[in-house]
């Protein structure tokens, strides 16, 4: 897949679906399948014939978000930038284009980022949730998309709000949202966030060196580096299962003239736990996960830990004798429910 933060490089003409797509949540995947079938319908029509033009589908999107830019603030995000590229890749998304959110891009009205952005673009179709909203001050509709874009010949399909309705989840109906999904994390709700995302939350960083106190206590535990801005849910214990990249890469990411591994992991079953670690005085919070069942060195692995089941909060314990005794339970619940979902 192809990534660039420059409308002169991106690949055209192209299929776009516009918005934030922080998570690429389910809803989200909604607003980009028309452009992914609209590509694969043009691939079948190529193969009879050659003269037919490539159609890149293409999720345009905006780097920063405009509420971090507009309020001043650091947002964090349940998908990174290099995790939101390796999601779109893994639904067929074949170009991400970050437009810059800055005070011109700001300032377009609803017909100069058609004319500017998306014509620009060459796009043929283009999809949007229909709650979207762009231009000067959000003052551009998804219907006024649709009508400016019908002025240069450009179809635009607005998707209808994704509701959950999984009563047996109990997942309310409502629309499917970023908002909703880290409301459900910071409860420790993962059943509920995974039905929403259409998968398992997941963290993925690099292991660093830390106070390497877990060894004195028979569980070594991999301290991981995550992105500055990645959202963290709820502070405890989780039964989590960790893909660990290999060395064999196949280049499918693409940003501009670097390139980023799409690995095929190995996967292990493991404890994680996030918070200030009570018990040794920490002051500062961290992700330390323990692998069962394995041994080694793991400083400078890319580990992607994914999330199955809230254990119980962080507590302070009296003595690392009483934090042993917890972890070696956290490690038998974690095989448990671990082997019942396997």
């Amino acid at each position: 897949m192809w990534v660039t933060s420059s409308l002169t490089k991106a690949l055209t003409p192209t299929a776009v679906a516009l918005g934030n797509f922080d998570g690429v949540h389910l809803g989200h995947q909604r607003v980009i399948q028309p452009i992914l079938t609209r590509r694969d319908s043009d691939r079948a029509e190529a193969s009879l014939s050659d003269a037919k033009e490539h159609i890149y589908g293409t999720v345009v999107t905006f780097n920063p978000h405009p509420q971090e830019f507009f309020s001043g603030k650091r947002r964090t995000l349940l998908t990174p930038l290099k995790e939101k590229a390796q999601q779109l890749l893994n639904i067929g998304v074949e170009q991400l284009v970050l437009l810059p959110f800055d005070r011109e891009l700001a300032a377009l009205s609803p017909q100069e980022f058609v004319e500017k952005i998306l014509v620009q673009l060459q796009a043929q179709q283009i999809s949007v949730g229909q709650d979207f909203r762009f231009g000067w001050q959000r003052s551009g509709t998804a219907s006024d998309l649709q009508a400016i874009a019908a002025s240069f010949g450009i179809p635009v399909t607005i998707v209808p709000l994704q509701i959950g309705d999984d009563c047996s989840q109990k997942i309310l109906r409502e629309r499917i949202s970023s908002s909703l999904i880290r409301q459900a994390l910071e409860q420790g709700d993962l059943q509920r966030a995974k039905t929403l995302l259409g998968r398992p939350y997941t963290l993925t960083g690099s292991v660093v060196k830390g106070q390497q106190l877990g060894r004195t206590i028979s569980f070594p535990t991999a301290n991981i580096q995550l992105p500055s801005e990645k959202f963290l849910p709820k502070q405890g214990v989780y039964a989590v299962r960790v893909f660990m990249e290999t060395e064999e890469s196949d280049a499918l990411l693409r940003h501009e003239n670097l390139e980023v591994g799409a690995n095929s992991p190995l996967a292990y079953v493991g404890v994680m736990n996030i918070g200030y670690r009570p018990t040794v005085n920490g002051t500062q919070p961290s992700v330390e996960v323990h692998l069962l069942d394995w041994s080694g060195d793991l400083y400078g692995q890319t580990l992607t830990v994914q999330l199955q089941k809230f254990l119980r909060p962080e507590q302070k314990f009296a003595s690392l004798e009483a934090l042993k005794e917890q972890i070696q339970a956290d490690c038998a619940l974690a095989r448990s429910v671990l082997t019942l979902e396997s």
